[in-house]
């Protein structure tokens, strides 16, 4: 009687622990967060928890549909700093998407500082926009598929029986490998956009950028939250050399902006 009393008390504690242990894991695997569950969220008005949920899944790996979506959520929350902050994220991610260009437009009209950039030559404006045209994957895509066009248009010079055949190879390839050379240009200059990140928001409400890296130094102007400025200077502990669209500089306390 003793073993049997003694044999249904180890059943009931092995039972009771496998229970435990499922409960425990049970979580795990109802709380994993997906991007629909991050979307339903935004779609129900539930923009708080949207913006926990985009956050969360940026940890795991970042994308400019990501940012993007987080961008339109604080902008609902009309946290139009951070919403900039997203949105300016997904731009450098996805620089020809007309959505992000557009709803990062209108964030920036929300804000109290109105940048006039300065005038350049519109040449310069130009190559900047084609280079924005696409993201760094798909102009490295552009050239890979350029430089075997090139190669099988030069097969069709090298080879061709007729005249007509041989001058399409021969000006095709040439004009393929012209493309595959611009397509690399570009991809890396994507790319250092990407690896040398220089822009930086605004996230004080204001924020005096001194002549001097000093907490005494000379206030040059003060610009205010949800501003973009652009990086110039990294060597001083606390502070930021920045450079402002037209043409203003300064130096920033590092607490102030936070980069993009």
């Amino acid at each position: 009687m003793m073993r049997n009393e003694i044999k249904r008390r180890f059943q009931w504690r092995g039972r009771l622990f496998g229970l435990l242990t499922l409960l425990a894991f049970f979580p795990l695997t109802t709380m994993a967060i997906t991007k629909q569950n991050a979307d339903n969220e935004y779609k129900k008005g539930d923009y708080q928890q949207a913006i926990k949920d985009y956050q969360e899944l940026l940890k795991k790996g970042v994308s400019a549909d990501l940012y993007y979506n987080l961008g339109n959520a604080y902008f609902r929350t009309d946290n139009i700093t951070q919403a900039v902050l997203a949105y300016e994220r997904a731009l450098l991610l996805q620089p020809g998407d007309k959505d992000i260009r557009y709803n990062l437009q209108f964030a920036r009209s929300k804000t109290i500082d109105k940048i006039t950039p300065e005038s350049e030559m519109f040449f310069f404006t130009w190559y900047r926009s084609v280079v924005n045209l696409m993201s760094v994957d798909r102009w490295a895509t552009l050239a890979v598929v350029s430089i075997v066009l090139a190669l099988v248009l030069f097969l069709f010079y090298l080879f061709g029986s007729r005249l007509l055949m041989r001058q399409i190879g021969f000006y095709g390839s040439i004009c393929f490998f012209v493309l595959f050379l611009l397509g690399n240009l570009f991809a890396w200059q994507q790319k250092q956009q990407l690896v040398n990140r220089r822009g930086a928001i605004v996230i004080s409400p204001s924020a005096a950028v001194k002549k001097t890296p000093a907490k005494n130094g000379t206030d040059e102007f003060v610009i205010h939250e949800g501003t973009r400025v652009n990086i110039t200077d990294k060597s001083i502990k606390d502070w930021r050399g920045v450079r402002l669209d037209d043409g203003r500089e300064g130096w920033i306390a590092v607490n102030m902006i936070e980069e993009i």
